[in-house]
């Protein structure tokens, strides 16, 4: 909704005077704002400060940044869903009874393995990896689209308020330090203070993931065979292998100077080699 005049309860034929911050002349001394020589007739709208208009082809129309009173009418609704926005953060890096999905500890531990292996020392390095392998290839996802889980319907207005949510659980993943000033989007502005409790919430996830005992390959294995089991019938496996059959027919090159760079063994590139044929018999049978 864009605030007008009328939601400021101001009354038909008022007069109203827009005065810059440097100006300090008080109001109530003024007989007619008429009479002022600074006065001009103007007219202005309460507009989203964020949206830019073209005042060379309008220039009666002036922007009037009001970001203090969309932030304090924002304020309620962000108040109101804030229990449920702290709720579904903390779910998703919380560790329910000091545990976490196997999946997850077996992955951080191998990029920990991975980040030995290549003598990465910076921890701001281990930190970015595992907040592009989970949280914001995944979660930012679901975030910003939930209609990719549950049967519901996106509108407009329902994607630019998840979206601010979605920017909040970024940056409560970002190392980054950001200095907001009077130029930052209300969205940010919303949740500023919280993002610092944040961050150091995510920080203690990540070494409570570290910390705890390394799930052995067998017991992750028989954790993969147990949710294949309870989706047995969901994943089209037929539709798979053509999607990989597929990307091997048009990478096949690639993908074999790469296993020759780094020394494969000669049962591997004719494994490839047959999986290839394989592709290729499979496709000539589906088009006779």
């Amino acid at each position: 909704m864009l605030n007008t005049l009328r939601h400021y309860q101001v009354p038909d034929g008022a007069s109203v005077k827009v005065s810059l911050k440097e100006a300090h002349t008080s109001l109530s001394t003024q007989l007619s704002l008429k009479d002022d020589k600074n006065f001009s007739a103007k007219y202005f709208h309460l507009i989203n400060p964020n949206i830019v208009h073209d005042t060379k082809r309008l220039p009666e129309r002036k922007r009037l940044e009001l970001k203090e009173v969309c932030l304090t009418k924002l304020m309620p609704t962000k108040v109101a869903i804030h229990s449920f926005v702290e709720n579904l953060f903390r779910t998703i890096w919380g560790t329910a009874n000091s545990r976490v999905p196997p999946a997850v500890k077996y992955f951080f531990d191998f990029l920990d393995t991975q980040a030995e292996n290549k003598k990465i020392t910076n921890p701001h390095v281990l930190h970015i990896w595992k907040n592009n392998s989970l949280p914001l290839r995944f979660w930012v996802k679901i975030l910003k689209n939930p209609q990719f889980v549950f049967d519901m319907e996106m509108t407009p207005h329902l994607d630019s308020c998840l979206s601010v949510i979605a920017q909040a659980f970024m940056d409560s993943f970002s190392l980054a330090e950001h200095q907001l000033g009077k130029d930052a989007p209300i969205s940010k502005l919303l949740y500023a203070k919280d993002i610092l409790q944040y961050k150091q919430e995510v920080k203690a996830y990540y070494k409570q993931v570290r910390d705890m005992p390394c799930i052995a390959f067998l017991e992750f294995k028989d954790f993969l065979q147990e949710k294949s089991k309870i989706h047995e019938n969901e994943f089209n496996e037929s539709a798979a292998l053509r999607e990989i059959y597929k990307y091997m027919q048009r990478y096949f090159t690639e993908i074999q100077e790469k296993l020759q760079q780094n020394g494969a063994s000669r049962r591997l590139m004719a494994q490839l080699q047959q999986v290839k044929d394989l592709s290729t018999l499979h496709r000539s049978v589906a088009l006779v």
